[in-house]
């Protein structure tokens, strides 16, 4: 049996016909990180099992950090994590999983029929290596790939990459590829994003200071040459600029840390235990960083980090909400993926079949 895979059949006329009818189609695979099967200990051990694994993801030698992983964190970790989803889970299941399909179903019928738009998740299911087979077997030689994370990090986009690599190189015949790996000051992106904190602005009022927090990263990752730290500042001046607030009102902070490892800094708890000191009373927080709300928005940033800040003295907190399947969104995604859509060619089987 071979090693490599294909779209075959003992039909050739029938495996002509699929390529052919495929040869203007761009297969579309949106990406997310992932997220668990339900809201329980079990479900959680099975997803950080794979998630912490991710040498992208933890950089500590190999032996080490698994001794870890499976000695004292998928012992400890799974229950504290499954108490918090069971905060925030949709009655249709994942908030972020169920968001995401949304994105999916909309993009689709943004793109038409030019495009066929599948759903990958880096870390559970259903899996990138799934949906990029279900391409394969419907003749799709042209791909595009858009991971949901504007700004790129290693353990993120880097690790997306990884996952549809490591499907395509069991393909016989590798399709067109293009990676999009990010899209942090991508007009439209920045577009939206305004619009979204300009539109909270206009119900809420403007607050003592917007934050701007992102998913957090060890600082080791920014001293060996990781963008991420770079763009998230790119993103959120391009939107201070767009909204033309003042420099001072707007604090750029990350979130979600874990471990006792130095990461990017400024701490958003620390920011928010801050700054009623300072005479601060009102704060809204965005987080641009994540295309769909999921735990770390919806139970961290809205829940815990709201208490955070009034048990500090502040008065008023807002959490703006991800950009998820909004209008704006949706026409960001599109415009991001139509130069991929144009570059579809007919396949070398379909030319032969027409001549």
């Amino acid at each position: 049996m071979s090693r490599y895979t294909a779209l075959h059949g003992s039909d050739t006329d029938q495996v002509h016909a699929t390529v052919k009818a495929a040869a203007a189609k761009t297969g579309v695979l949106i990406t997310n990180l992932g997220t668990p099967d339900a809201p329980t200990a079990p479900a959680l051990r099975r997803y950080l099992a794979e998630f912490l694994a991710d040498p992208r993801v933890v950089e500590i030698p190999r032996l080490i950090w698994l001794c870890i992983l499976h000695g004292i964190i998928l012992r400890l970790r799974p229950r504290k994590s499954a108490a918090l989803y069971r905060k925030i889970w949709f009655e249709e299941g994942s908030p972020l999983l169920v968001i995401s399909r949304r994105q999916r179903e909309r993009l689709q019928r943004q793109l038409g029929s030019a495009a066929v738009v599948k759903l990958g998740m880096r870390y559970g299911s259903p899996s990138i290596a799934a949906a990029l087979r279900e391409f394969q077997t419907e003749g799709i030689n042209n791909i595009a790939v858009l991971p949901l994370y504007p700004q790129y990090s290693g353990p993120t986009t880097g690790a997306t990459f990884d996952a549809v690599a490591g499907e395509l190189k069991r393909w016989r015949r590798v399709p067109q590829l293009h990676f999009i790996s990010s899209y942090f000051d991508s007009p439209a992106y920045i577009e939206a994003l305004s619009n979204s904190i300009a539109t909270h602005i206009m119900q809420h009022g403007m607050p003592d200071r917007l934050l701007f927090s992102y998913h957090g990263m060890p600082k080791l990752f920014l001293t060996r040459g990781d963008p991420y730290h770079c763009q998230s500042l790119k993103t959120t001046r391009l939107v201070r600029e767009k909204l033309q607030l003042e420099e001072d009102r707007v604090i750029t902070c990350f979130q979600s840390r874990f471990g006792k490892a130095e990461w990017l800094q400024p701490y958003i708890d620390a920011t928010l235990e801050e700054l009623p000191r300072q005479g601060v009373k009102s704060v809204a927080v965005v987080c641009p960083a994540f295309s769909a709300d999921c735990l770390e928005t919806l139970e961290e940033i809205a829940m815990q980090s709201r208490e955070t800040f009034l048990a500090a003295g502040g008065t008023e907190y807002h959490y703006i909400p991800a950009l998820n399947d909004s209008d704006e969104h949706i026409a960001a995604l599109a415009a991001m993926l139509q130069p991929c859509l144009h570059a579809a060619d007919p396949t070398p089987a379909a030319q032969m079949r027409e001549q």
